[in-house]
């Protein structure tokens, strides 16, 4: 096994294999079943039901520390992952409009990938710390950021528009993603062998010439070395002192609120789009919404996302945080002046969802840079851990009930409710404590 291998040849793929299977389930999960004809209120609970492994990851990465090698995990979690994709495309109901029983192995195996994939990441992460030094990580923070952007856009978009292809060639919508499912486990087969063959070996937990950097949350820092150890005394320490830090329950509250209109509109974007015109939706084919949603939002949500980040860069987040909120939730009325006009201009379309996803993206900066800086001192990998896992939940709990608000409310009432909860985001902001360093985050 080489022991020295360039970092092109794995960070790319890492980070690819680390997004799509995240994708896959967070959101082709919700096409898919919206096709197989599974109504809205019980699409929305059990796909985001999903988000679960990613609340409590913080709970079990310690195993992922202590237990075999991170290569190890990498390696065994893609492959796993590569025969739960199978089994989520052999397991789905031979026709549409069955009742949701007839998918329960189907969901079985998504919240099993949910779990290995949750794992993955932590794994991915923190070989990330330990087979590159600080300027290495730097240096690559671009790259592991693009292809998993690369890998939002092949989940999101061109797996749903080859399903969407494949419907209309067959005629036949299970049999359109039974295929889908197929290849995309034989393209995480390929991706698992390259892995197996070319990430570099690791001895005794360091790989060759890496310094030894590791933390119980699997995610990077620059503090990692300090007081991060996976015993339990630390594991309990960071923790409590999480819980200790002024102004938690605030910070926690901005954590859960800050994004709600997102969280609650999101799982009903896509039926949304899919749905008859009829039935207040968009009428859109399963091709058509994956260029939508899964390409064009995803790009804009990227150029918001890059564009936040130089512009926090130059003013810091105290200055960046009230427009980057705004930013965030006023450009969810696209999706109520939809549903009231329901365009059938495509442009039109494109337009709008490109504007809501860029100004998310945007705003979305400010929500990251909060956690960093919430996370700061002992423990701030740990503590940032414990923060994406409020994030998760912040989506998780939202979507739970979306569907079932949509189906009371239509989609016109649903996304007046989405507007509604814009007042959750700027209230969360508001109550921030005004006295955030006004130089974090600036250059």
């Amino acid at each position: 096994m080489k022991k020295n291998v360039t970092p092109w040849l794995w960070v790319p793929t890492l980070y690819f294999a680390e997004g799509i299977p995240y994708f896959i389930v967070n959101v082709v999960s919700v096409t898919m079943f919206k096709r197989m004809g599974m109504g809205n209120a019980d699409l929305a609970m059990y796909t985001s039901l999903l988000y679960l492994p990613w609340v409590i990851k913080p709970l079990w990465s310690p195993l992922v520390d202590v237990v075999r090698t991170k290569r190890w995990w990498i390696v065994m979690m893609q492959a796993l992952m590569t025969v739960c994709f199978a089994a989520i495309a052999l397991s789905l109901p031979r026709r549409t409009g069955e009742p949701v029983g007839a998918f329960a192995f189907s969901l079985i195996f998504f919240y099993i990938t949910a779990m290995l994939s949750a794992t993955h990441d932590i794994a991915a992460d923190g070989y990330y710390m330990l087979a590159l030094d600080e300027h290495r990580q730097s240096l690559f923070v671009g790259i592991r950021s693009t292809f998993y952007r690369i890998a939002s856009v092949f989940g999101q978009g061109v797996i749903v528009v080859v399903a969407g292809l494949l419907e209309n060639r067959f005629g036949d919508i299970p049999r359109a993603w039974n295929t889908t499912l197929l290849a995309s486990s034989v393209l995480f087969l390929v991706v698992t062998v390259w892995h197996q063959f070319i990430l570099p070996s690791e001895n005794g937990g360091r790989l060759a010439g890496a310094p030894a950097r590791a933390s119980f949350s699997g995610l990077s820092g620059e503090d990692a070395g300090s007081r991060t150890d996976s015993s339990p005394r630390s594991i309990g320490d960071a923790f409590a002192t999480f819980f200790r830090k002024k102004g938690v329950w605030v910070a926690i509250v901005f954590m859960l609120l800050y994004r709600l209109p997102e969280a609650l509109s999101v799982k009903m974007l896509t039926p949304f789009m899919l749905d008859a015109v009829g039935d207040g939706g968009l009428g859109l084919s399963t091709a058509q919404s994956g260029l939508v949603y899964g390409t064009v939002g995803v790009i804009a949500l990227t150029l918001g996302g890059i564009i936040g980040g130089v512009w926090s860069a130059k003013v810091g987040l105290r200055k960046a945080l009230w427009p980057m909120a705004l930013a965030l939730a006023l450009p969810c009325s696209v999706y109520l002046y939809m549903a009231l006009a329901q365009p059938q201009n495509l442009l039109a379309i494109y337009f709008c969802v490109a504007l809501d996803q860029f100004g998310y993206g945007f705003g979305f900066t400010a929500y990251m840079l909060y956690m960093m800086y919430f996370s700061r001192g002992e423990y701030s990998t740990s503590h940032y851990a414990i923060c994406t896992a409020f994030m998760a939940l912040s989506m998780m709990v939202p979507g739970f009930f979306a569907g079932m608000l949509q189906e009371a409310l239509g989609y016109c009432g649903f996304f007046v409710l989405v507007m509604v909860c814009c007042l959750a985001t700027v209230a969360v902001t508001a109550i921030l404590p005004s006295g955030i360093d006004p130089g974090y985050g600036r250059k």
